[in-house]
């Protein structure tokens, strides 16, 4: 694998593992909790099977060419029963990532996938998984900090997240 997917590899990963760190340790009425009711705003159960979706989506389907099997409707109506089946899915979803990641060469990353009738290039793809996963993790860390009244969960510095 080059340095660039290695790297951006690393940042999947750190983002994925700092999700499945939030939720963990979470019972259900916890992960299935929203701010506010009639959908106005998503749990984190539902922000997690989102977010491993749009990295299944973009990296496994798009990037990787697997076929589809994504449904994107279905995340958004996620109920889970304990966060060992959320764990359990951003698990399986970094071992997808990793096997497609790894199999790209130099030369791919200069290419183009379609990605719903358009022409994407494929560094697109990948660092929009980067951007969506953080965008989703800033809502995560936001719900849990109001279910827990206002308390944290302590956050690394991006110094001690580097490899």
């Amino acid at each position: 694998m080059t340095s660039e997917l290695n790297n951006y590899l690393q940042r999947i990963e750190d983002l994925r593992g700092q999700v499945r760190d939030l939720i963990a340790d979470l019972p259900a009425q916890a992960l299935n909790w929203r701010p506010i009711e009639d959908d106005a705003t998503n749990s984190l159960a539902v922000l997690a099977a989102h977010s491993a979706g749009a990295e299944h989506f973009w990296i496994a389907e798009v990037v990787g060419g697997r076929p589809p099997t994504r449904d994107r409707v279905v995340e958004f109506t996620t109920q889970a029963t304990d966060a060992s089946e959320l764990v359990r899915l951003l698990e399986d979803t970094g071992a997808e990532t990793r096997e497609v990641l790894s199999a790209l060469r130099a030369a791919d990353l200069d290419g183009r996938r379609e990605a719903r009738g358009r022409m994407i290039p494929v560094r697109w793809c990948i660092l929009h998984v980067i951007d969506h996963t953080a965008l989703h993790l800033g809502h995560m860390q936001l719900t849990y900090q109001l279910w827990m009244g206002g308390h944290s969960k302590p956050s690394p510095f991006w110094f001690e997240r580097l490899s």
